[in-house]
């Protein structure tokens, strides 16, 4: 079974855990893990995450997740860098939102000229992507496609941060190379006190949201957060990640790729 995951050295005040895990299905037919994850914490102590589900339906769908979500959290810390070198102190909602529609431009972009560069079609490296950039005080978030994100605050409430994207029939899900995905950019942007960020693919999405209304499902995210919270070793909290999504409570309700990356705030 192929797994990737991303540990942090507890940079700043963010401690995360990543990993994104080969799906039953995908491995009963030999294929690899279509999710990527990529995450950084810039010098000035913000998060940002990118989680990309590659279409399984694509031949090159792992390759245009790992693009995306790689040029997704490149872009950020670029244009935030060169927003702080600039010696803006505050960031206001029209400059988040500017922000996080470049990096979706910049990682369909980069799909689409990766797609040229291997002389397939744009379709071929189909990926949806979620990108959330954290700060104690704020989360800007955006979506294109099915996953979700979710924060906790320090009440325990339990928010969500976007919601699974559809097209225009069942099923159906958007991409990053539809045509007209960047005329739908919505960034949402939730200001409170921080303290949790989960971040996951639609292999997921039934245990991690209730059925109606799809809002978060407490049971399945507080645990999550203790366990990030609790980490004291990399290597302990790699293996239990992995065993959790191998887990058979998970492999008998999704048969699909699976990544979930959690942050929390250490005090």
């Amino acid at each position: 079974m192929q797994i990737e995951d991303n540990i942090s050295k507890e940079l700043g005040h963010w401690r995360v855990v990543g990993a994104s895990v080969l799906g039953t299905s995908h491995q009963k037919v030999k294929q690899l893990c279509q999710d990527a994850h990529h995450w950084e914490i810039l010098p000035e102590g913000i998060l940002v995450a990118a989680v990309a589900d590659g279409a399984g339906s694509a031949s090159l769908g792992k390759v245009g997740a790992i693009v995306a979500s790689q040029t997704a959290v490149e872009t950020i810390r670029a244009k935030y860098g060169a927003i702080t070198a600039r010696g803006q102190a505050a960031i206001d909602e029209n400059t988040w939102q500017s922000l996080l529609a470049s990096a979706v431009e910049n990682a369909k972009t980069a799909v689409e000229e990766e797609a040229i560069a291997c002389q397939v079609r744009s379709r071929d490296l189909a990926t949806t992507l979620i990108i959330v950039v954290a700060t104690p005080e704020l989360i800007a978030a955006v979506q294109i496609g099915d996953g979700v994100a979710v924060a906790g605050d320090k009440a325990g409430n339990i928010v969500a941060l976007t919601a699974p994207q559809r097209g225009e029939y069942v099923n159906e899900t958007i991409f990053l190379v539809s045509p007209d995905v960047l005329d739908n950019i919505h960034v949402n942007i939730w200001r409170g006190t921080v303290a949790n960020i989960a971040i996951l693919s639609d292999g997921l999405q039934m245990l991690a949201l209730e059925m109606n209304g799809g809002k978060p499902y407490a049971p399945f995210f507080f645990p999550m957060f203790q366990f990030v919270a609790g980490v004291t070793d990399e290597s302990e909290a790699k293996e239990q990640l992995v065993a959790f999504l191998r887990s058979e409570r998970i492999s008998t309700r999704t048969d699909d790729d699976l990544t979930l990356l959690l942050a929390t705030i250490v005090n």
